[in-house]
């Protein structure tokens, strides 16, 4: 989706499995300025400190036993956490407090946002842009979506 213009009032979602900033654009399509309406970070250490054992065995009648896949808890917590975003972005649709939207996530998590939204929220969703920009500071965020949906002279 290129020449997407994130115009003034439309909110900008950066996030990834972990961490969410809903950002409002103060400026216009040429000169972002966005500000910070909420901030999320969700704890989530690696599946190994959550706890995750080895992984069960199953006993196959009158053939070998097999391994059962363990449940990656770390990945689950990244896609229930896609799924809040989902939700929240659902929430303000449905309420009229988001006129547009553009989502900026990992590819993974992208899609995992995506399959949750409504047809409402769906239907406000202008832009979207499959990088992980959760660790950039605000100005840098400015200077990767202009770059991104640049207007053609």
């Amino acid at each position: 989706m290129s020449n997407i213009a994130v115009h003034n009032g439309a909110w900008v979602l950066v996030g990834d499995g972990r961490k969410a900033l809903f950002l409002y654009n103060h400026g216009d399509p040429d000169l972002l300025d966005l500000r910070v309406i909420e901030s999320r970070v969700e704890e989530n250490p690696s599946a190994h400190d959550q706890g995750t054992s080895a992984p069960g065995r199953v006993a196959m009648r009158g053939g070998p036993r097999s391994s059962v896949e363990i449940t990656d808890w770390h990945e689950v917590e990244k896609e229930h956490f896609a799924k809040e975003m989902a939700e929240r972005i659902n929430r303000a649709a449905e309420s009229g407090e988001l006129k547009e939207i553009v989502i900026v996530a990992p590819p993974r998590v992208l899609g995992e946002i995506r399959k949750d939204l409504s047809a409402k929220a769906q239907a406000k969703v202008k832009g979207e842009l499959d990088r992980d920009l959760t660790h950039h500071p605000l100005p840098e965020i400015e200077k990767a979506l202009a770059r991104q949906f640049a207007q053609p002279a």
